[in-house]
């Protein structure tokens, strides 16, 4: 049983080895299509899946990988597939990009590290289970070529989740900037509002006050003169508008008066004359 057992696992492997062989020699037509196939967009995060290395390579050995790709995926070589080539050309230079940089670098080999972690805790998590069952505690992730794979594909998942996160965190940035602008602009047309009417009332200042003048009987102030500037035309008397002010009833009292004992056309009462 062990025996078979030897010998499934080093079919696998062999048949995995000739696999990475080979792909190591894929057509250009054939390394567009592994990178702009469905579930690119996220697969193609993980930058060490792009350019298809070890993340424990060395950086030259990554670099000579990078410029081997990039001449495979450049548009300029594949001219009848040009849309899906230059989205290959720009995963393979965004990858190397993020490989070549010490920082970004370093960010992902921790994404990596933090695969291997989950991965061996999933792997005591099935042990477990195993043992509470009385079962071989044997996992597929016991074949080193399997680890791998499963680290592969948590790695991925991890780059993915981060790259979410991101969005989420740009989104939300989008949208506090643009309700901050919303603010402004709603700010702004409020004071612009405000200083319209402002504006208007100081305008119409000079209207109100005469009506009230008018109202209480007041004649208006006469205005000064501007050299240069022709006489304003006379505005009429305040008790030509409203039917006479106290002034004028008072005149017309004093007339009448003046009137009654005018000496003029006095006629003195008619006595009888003295008898003698």
């Amino acid at each position: 049983m062990a025996s078979t057992s030897g010998q499934d696992f080093d079919s696998f492997y062999k048949e995995i080895k000739e696999v990475e062989k080979r792909d190591e020699n894929l057509t250009p037509a054939a390394q567009i299509e592994r990178l702009t196939k469905p579930g690119h967009t996220y697969r193609n995060l993980n930058p060490f899946e792009v350019l298809q290395v070890d993340p424990e390579q060395s950086l030259e050995e990554v670099k000579k990988k990078f410029r081997r790709m990039s001449i495979l995926v450049h548009p300029d070589k594949n001219q009848g597939d040009l849309e899906r080539a230059e989205t290959a050309f720009d995963a393979v230079k965004r990858a190397w990009t993020l490989l070549e940089e010490k920082e970004t670098r370093k960010a992902c080999l921790e994404v990596v590290e933090e695969a291997k972690g989950r991965t061996n805790i999933n792997m005591e998590e099935k042990r477990r289970k195993l043992r509470k069952e009385g079962k071989p505690q044997i996992i597929e992730e016991d074949n080193p070529v399997l680890f791998k794979k499963a680290v592969g594909i948590l790695t991925m998942k991890l780059f993915a989740d981060l790259e979410r996160k991101r969005q989420q965190n740009e989104d939300k940035i989008s949208h506090d900037a643009k309700k901050k602008r919303e603010k402004e602009i709603a700010d702004e047309d409020q004071k612009a509002t405000i200083k319209e009417f402002e504006k208007n009332w100081e305008d119409s200042r000079q209207g109100r006050v005469d009506s009230w003048l008018s109202f209480k009987g007041i004649e208006k102030p006469p205005e000064k003169k501007v050299k240069g500037a022709p006489a304003p035309a006379p505005a009429p008397a305040v008790s030509a508008v409203y039917g006479g002010g106290k002034a004028e009833k008072k005149e017309k009292k004093e007339k009448k008066k003046m009137n009654k004992f005018s000496p003029i056309g006095f006629r003195p009462p008619k006595t009888k004359p003295e008898s003698r």
